[in-house]
């Protein structure tokens, strides 16, 4: 897909090819403000399989299975078997893991890693335990690994709830306690991990040390700045320079996890039937569970926050269900009940949905349905604004898929109990699973550029013109593997990189697109449909010559193509 996906996706392609395995770059441009972990794998799976799009996925696939299963496995050592089941079954069909990892983004890697991180932290203090220190080794292994996926806050989060839990438990101040952490010992892992590629992308992105809380246009400070001052600090305080993104309002953020937890959220009254008290081994995970959301939701209800941001607390969450689900009780058996309803509902919902939209026509793709909410893209999921009633008609199997699982899910919720019941949720969720992921087929000319990049590859040479940002059209870019020059492009996540020291010029104003595309070489240009009377004013509508169209997005070229083409 266009934006981050296909942008996560061909910077490690450029990484493999350039062997630069340090400095991230789009279109030559230096990208520094991600950690590089993600693009590595990626590059890994690439070099293993080839450059394919579902290549690059493996790596994000594969973490969601593992999270599944540690989570699983946390919750049999804490609860039991029953309960680590239902855990694994919480954190596996929830609706949050599978909605933010259609997209190339590490949360889930990260959210990995906070979930070891905690266990064996909890596997360290345990009494019984048999091999503290390889548990406190795993624990600084997993704070360093989670350093090179998403910086500090993969250290954050864990030593925060590790910190409340000692404190809740009195042990902060525990010789004892300390001793079998080994906080030294785990430094120097962590460091020997994630320091040497930060040294690396420091020496080779100077200025060095910049501490400046101020960045305007034309200004260039390093990789140490942007990446650590920029990101991290700038970002906490909501004064990240550029500002291309937006943040959730603080209530939705709170209750849009009663659906990133669906369908198992019902049982959350029945998690507060359950103890805390750390007399156990249950009742610590619980507590340490507690302190882990906790921290999580309040560090991002203080701090601007995107949807899926709160990722890394979805573990301790389930720990929590399936605790609550294995000890059963009237809370269990009424939640139950409630999802029953609610899925009875949204089942009769997509046969409403499917009945009004039994005559809407269908041409072309689902682009045409659709509404533009252009203020609302730069939250994750801004594009479901422009969803319309119309948008459903190609949309008419997956509502179907959708349908017929919420009524299993509504059947098997309002007839079975108990492990019954649940197992009929997760296949409700399967089903809906593969409902979604039939829709996206549908809205893949609206939210991927891969059928104007296969008209370009069909078509005779000529340079690249990327109307407007990079980010707009990246897979322009990846299914072409080619380079181009960006139209009106320098902002956002490539204006800071544009300023570096011997950054390549590949930034073009209108005028200077102008020069080119009267001039005798073939130019292509990829904009959106809208754009077509900016251009005619430009350069004449007789100089424009359509090559392909699709999802509202177009590939012009300045000169006639044969018929063939």
């Amino acid at each position: 897909m266009d934006d981050v996906d296909a942008v996560q996706a061909q910077i490690a392609r450029t990484m493999l090819a350039s062997g630069d395995w340090v400095t991230a770059r789009l279109d030559g441009v230096a990208y520094l403000e991600k950690s590089p972990l993600i693009y590595w794998l990626m590059a890994g799976a690439y070099r293993a399989f080839g450059v394919f799009d579902w290549a690059a996925r493996i790596p994000v696939a594969l973490s969601c299975v593992f999270l599944a299963w540690l989570t699983a496995a946390f919750g049999t050592w804490a609860f039991g078997k029953r309960a680590g089941f239902f855990a694994g079954l919480c954190m596996a069909t929830c609706v949050g893991l599978f909605l933010f990892t259609r997209i190339l983004i590490p949360d889930v890697m990260l959210t990995v890693t906070v979930a070891l991180a905690m266990w064996a932290f909890l596997r360290v203090l345990d009494e019984g335990e048999r091999h503290p220190r390889f548990w406190a080794f795993t624990l600084a292994a997993s704070l360093g690994v989670g350093l090179l996926l998403k910086s500090a806050i993969a250290v954050l989060f864990p030593a925060a709830a590790a910190f409340l839990y000692l404190l809740f438990t009195r042990q902060l101040f525990s010789r004892k306690v300390w001793k079998r952490l080994r906080p030294w010992s785990g430094l120097c892992v962590m460091l020997l991990i994630a320091a040497p590629w930060h040294v690396l992308a420091m020496l080779r992105n100077p200025p060095y040390f910049d501490f400046s809380l101020r960045s305007v246009p034309g200004q260039y400070h390093g990789f140490l700045w942007f990446y650590f001052m920029n990101e991290q600090v700038l970002r906490l305080l909501n004064l990240r320079y550029p500002r291309d993104y937006d943040t959730v309002p603080r209530l939705y953020f709170w209750l849009l996890h009663l659906v990133w937890l669906f369908p198992w959220c019902v049982y959350f009254p029945a998690v507060l039937r359950q103890s805390f008290r750390p007399a156990d081994r249950a009742g610590q995970t619980r507590l340490l569970a507690l302190c882990w959301t906790g921290f999580v939701l309040l560090f991002f209800t203080f701090s601007t926050t995107q949807e899926y941001y709160s990722m890394p607390c979805y573990p301790a969450l389930a720990l929590l269900l399936g605790s609550a689900m294995a000890a059963g009780g009237r809370w269990v058996r009424w939640g139950t009940r409630v999802l029953g309803v609610v899925t009875a509902a949204a089942a009769l919902a997509c046969v409403a949905i499917l009945i009004a939209v039994r005559s809407v026509p269908t041409p072309g793709d689902i682009s045409s349905a659709l509404s533009q909410h252009p203020a609302a893209y730069k939250l994750s999921l801004g594009h479901m604004q422009d969803l319309t009633l119309d948008s459903f008609a190609y949309l008419r199997l997956p509502l179907a898929i959708a349908a017929l699982a919420f009524a299993i899910g509504a059947v098997g919720s309002l007839r079975a109990v108990g492990q019954r019941a649940f197992l009929a949720a997760a296949l409700m969720m399967i089903l809906f699973f593969h409902a979604a992921r039939v829709a996206m087929v549908a809205f893949d000319p609206y939210l991927s550029s891969r059928p104007l990049a296969q008209a370009l590859l069909r078509s005779p040479r000529g340079e690249l013109v990327v109307d407007h940002h990079y980010y707009t059209f990246s897979s322009i870019f990846f299914y072409t593997n080619r380079t181009a020059w960006l139209l009106n492009g320098r902002f956002n996540n490539l204006v800071y990189g544009s300023y570096a020291p011997g950054a390549p010029d590949v930034f073009l104003n209108d005028a200077q697109w102008k020069q080119r595309w009267l001039g005798p070489a073939r130019y292509y240009v990829v904009a959106k449909n809208e754009q077509r009377p900016r251009f005619e004013k430009l350069v004449g509508a007789a100089a424009l010559f359509t090559v392909a169209e699709s999802g509202g997005k177009m590939l012009l070229t300045n000169q006639a193509l044969s018929p063939s083409k």
